[in-house]
């Protein structure tokens, strides 16, 4: 999908995954994958088809989801520059499970599931990597099950507004801004929330002066009153 010569070593160095790997290792894994470039919309992989390589966004934004027969959509994850995605189905015999979309234009780093297997056979510390990089994922997944089981939904959302912001930190962080890297509706699908919902507290924060939105820009204000906010 994409024609230009591209460096993939120099990819994989910055990539967690990799950072231990000499050059000439990276340059054998290299040779197994494959940068390709999607547009808004385009499918990096439907559900039911074979898994056959796990992925790296180098930029733009991926969403995982699974969609009924009746068009219904559950975002299940959001994958940014720096993640990667689809590494637990390489190591299963099942196709994929989850459909893969590009939300916006995506430069992907693709590396082959011969490549990786290859490379555990040489290198046992590379699986130790994997399964590390696939025990977060799972970390993540209950983490989720935890959050829709035990917190409410304006919890969940006053959560994600305050998932990168140091709560435990003594000096006051001021007004921090948080800008949404997709849609409101689908946030709101990955919260497990409708978009009325969503609008609604959202909207609900703002008039108790904790936040203040603009389009997809959206400003903490008083960060520990919102942490406190929906817990009572």
């Amino acid at each position: 999908m994409l024609a230009e010569c591209f460096d993939a070593q120099r990819h994989l160095s910055n990539m967690p995954l990799f950072s231990g790997f000499s050059q000439a290792e990276r340059e054998q894994v290299a040779r197994g994958s494959q940068l390709r470039r999607f547009g808004r919309g385009d499918m990096v992989y439907w559900a039911g088809e074979h898994c056959d390589a796990f992925h790296f966004v180098i930029s733009g934004q991926v969403k995982l989801y699974v969609a009924s027969s009746n068009g219904m959509e559950k975002v299940v994850e959001l994958v940014g520059p720096g993640q990667s995605f689809a590494e637990a189905t390489m190591f299963l015999p099942e196709p994929h499970l989850l459909n893969a979309q590009a939300l916006q234009e995506s430069l992907i780093l693709s590396v082959s599931k011969e490549a990786v297997f290859e490379e555990i056979q040489r290198n046992p510390g590379f699986s130790l990597r994997m399964l590390s990089g696939i025990s977060h994922w799972f970390q993540r997944l209950l983490m989720d099950v935890e959050s829709y089981s035990l917190q409410n939904g304006m919890q969940r959302l006053i959560g994600y507004l305050l998932r990168d912001v140091d709560l435990g930190a003594k000096a006051n962080p001021g007004v921090v801004t948080v800008a949404l890297p997709v849609s409101k509706a689908t946030i709101a699908s990955r919260l497990s929330l409708t978009p009325e919902y969503f609008s609604r507290v959202l909207h609900q924060l703002e008039a108790d002066g904790l936040i203040e939105v603009c389009r997809r820009e959206i400003r903490l204000l008083d960060v520990h009153r919102l942490a406190r906010y929906g817990t009572h």
